[in-house]
């Protein structure tokens, strides 16, 4: 009995112990300063605290540690504050420079309710993270396509939602408008060319009209304890939703995609949510040319979040080709 007990008290430390750190430390640190300006200004904590975590490095980059700047906001034409200049998309670009933290997180929650751009985003209920994740997208926060799946991976995982307040002063409706998502891109990868071959749907007799198609149901296989299926052309989320009987917002979330994004042929395309880390026979991953590390994670069937995490990198980070990388 004694041992049982220890076990079930063991078992959520294990799980937490594969979260970031830093990230945590961040989070810890933090919270109070999210909840403030949700209170004072209608932005949801979790986006605050996913935009600090993803934006500064957990606090660790240059612009967090030497400008107190937590956001990356650059200087614009209304700055008249002081500036630290640092390589983004160009060189020696300006951005703001902080006396403290809590000036960035003001300044921010400031600059997204004195632009018009962002006016929508606090007409969305309070709770709604994840339309508030796209609006920052669509409103062009971020040049990173893939940047409103990373604020919800990271509100997700760490559970930033629970800091969310139902009502505040200045945000009180409910959301009235759905966010249009883009789908994430990805390029063809050695991987793709390891995955089994693509079956095409079945020729049958010619008429007037031309070729006519028999449909082939897709066979099912297993990785990781996880049922999928091999892409074929044409496939979309929500047709494979509807041969298997599946939402097609669940099939689309568990490959960590928007539902109407579409596979590529050759990928892998789980019926079940990712696990967070590979099967016992993949330790470890060596990048070749060509990879992202959502092709690695889908290739292996675990959370790109858990990817990220074992190996220690910023949500932000890239694959590089010869790097090693752990799967469990």
């Amino acid at each position: 009995m004694k041992r049982l007990i220890f076990l079930l008290l063991l078992m959520p430390v294990v799980a937490f112990a594969q979260r970031n750190n830093a990230y945590l430390a961040y989070i810890d640190k933090y919270n109070e300063l999210a909840v403030k300006q949700q209170q004072e200004h209608g932005i949801p904590a979790s986006i605050t605290l996913a935009q600090g975590i993803l934006e500064s490095g957990a606090g660790q980059g240059r612009l967090a540690v030497r400008a107190n700047n937590h956001f990356g906001i650059k200087c614009h034409d209304d700055w008249h504050g002081a500036r630290i200049y640092h390589n983004d998309d160009r060189r020696r670009e300006c951005f703001r420079r902080y006396r403290r933290v809590l000036d960035s997180y003001e300044d921010h929650s400031k600059f997204l309710k004195n632009r018009s751009r962002y006016a929508s985003l606090f007409e969305l209920d309070p709770t709604d993270y994840k339309g508030w994740a796209h609006g920052l997208k669509k409103a062009g926060y971020a040049t990173d396509p893939a940047y409103a799946y990373k604020l919800i991976a990271l509100i997700d995982e760490y559970e930033l939602h629970r800091f969310d307040l139902t009502t505040t002063r200045d945000n009180r409706r409910k959301s009235r408008k759905n966010w249009l998502t883009r789908g994430r891109t990805t390029s063809a990868t050695s991987l793709a060319k390891r995955s089994e071959p693509v079956q095409e749907p079945v020729e049958t007799t010619p008429s007037p009209s031309g070729k006519v198609v028999a449909y082939t149901p897709h066979s099912t296989q297993r990785l990781n304890g996880l049922r999928y299926i091999v892409a074929r052309p044409g496939d979309t989320y929500g047709s494979i939703a509807d041969e298997f009987g599946l939402s097609a917002k669940n099939v689309a979330k568990y490959n960590e995609m928007p539902p109407e994004a579409k596979p590529t042929p050759g990928e892998r395309v789980y019926l079940q949510q990712k696990k967070r880390k590979a099967p016992r026979q993949f330790a470890t991953h060596v990048v070749q040319p060509g990879e992202s590390l959502y092709s690695i994670a889908q290739y292996y069937g675990i959370r790109l979040i858990a990817l990220y995490d074992l190996n220690g990198l910023s949500y932000d980070a890239k694959a590089q080709v010869g790097q090693v990388l752990k799967l469990r």
